[in-house]
């Protein structure tokens, strides 16, 4: 099967990846390259207010290398692995995105991240990846979801990136949910068209507003990330019993 074209366009400071057509995949401020220059990408960090010191992150998909820089920026003590099926995209990523070579806290393999997982392999899985702009369905298998819990360690986060035009969004949350007893939230993008989900194991199945107020005030002092908007978010798409967010059945 022939491998889609890459393109790499610059405009007003920004660089974008592009993966098969016009659409924007990954995008890098020149002036600052391990800044998370899309808001879908910000977003995704709100896993943090649950869980918010990382050991061993996994994540499937690179593009231009946003998000696997911030956490080898921001995360010192926080190994990072991630799989990327393309190796042209690995390529680029290096050679036009600032994507730091290989060392003891960040690995890239080229490899298929649908295999990728065993069990207790890492406590993050940040799963962003997508083919001719569409989710990669056997990434969203009720299979691979059941893999993913197993591959989390006694606690720790998954974190998915959808469009929140795709028809089967439902379908692919009802899978996660029911490979994670339920303990899923959703976070509608502050911006883009993306609809994050987290998915939570080993963690308490409720935290009050006023604590997740708390840790979004420490939060974005640390990381200057929006993170009390993530939580105004979270509010309307998640239960809640009024005083406390719900994280499980």
């Amino acid at each position: 099967m022939k491998k889609p074209a890459i393109a790499v366009s610059d405009a007003r400071g920004v660089r974008s990846l592009h993966i098969g057509g016009e659409a924007i995949q990954s995008s890098m401020k020149i002036g600052e390259p391990f800044a998370l220059a899309l808001d879908y990408t910000r977003c995704m960090m709100g896993f943090l207010l649950f869980y918010p010191e990382p050991r061993e992150v996994l994540m499937i998909g690179l593009g231009g290398g946003s998000l696997a820089k911030f956490f080898f920026r921001q995360f010192r003590k926080t190994a990072v692995r991630v799989i990327e099926v393309d190796e042209r995209i690995v390529t680029t990523a290096r050679t036009h995105f600032a994507l730091p070579p290989d060392d003891g806290r960040l690995r890239v393999e080229v490899a298929d991240g649908a295999e990728a997982l065993s069990p207790e392999c890492c406590d993050v899985l940040v799963v962003d990846a997508y083919h001719d702009e569409a989710h990669v369905p056997k990434l969203a298998s009720a299979e691979f979801y059941a893999a993913a819990y197993l591959a989390l360690q006694d606690k720790g986060a998954m974190v998915v990136n959808f469009m929140d035009d795709d028809p089967l969004f439902d379908q692919y949350l009802q899978r996660l949910e029911a490979a994670f007893g339920g303990a899923v939230l959703v976070l509608r993008a502050l911006y883009d068209p993306n609809i994050i989900a987290f998915a939570f194991k080993g963690l308490p199945a409720r935290v009050s507003w006023d604590e997740l107020r708390r840790r979004a005030a420490r939060l974005e002092s640390r990381l200057d990330l929006p993170f009390s908007k993530y939580v105004r978010r979270l509010r309307p798409m998640n239960r809640s019993n009024g005083g406390e967010l719900l994280l499980g059945p």
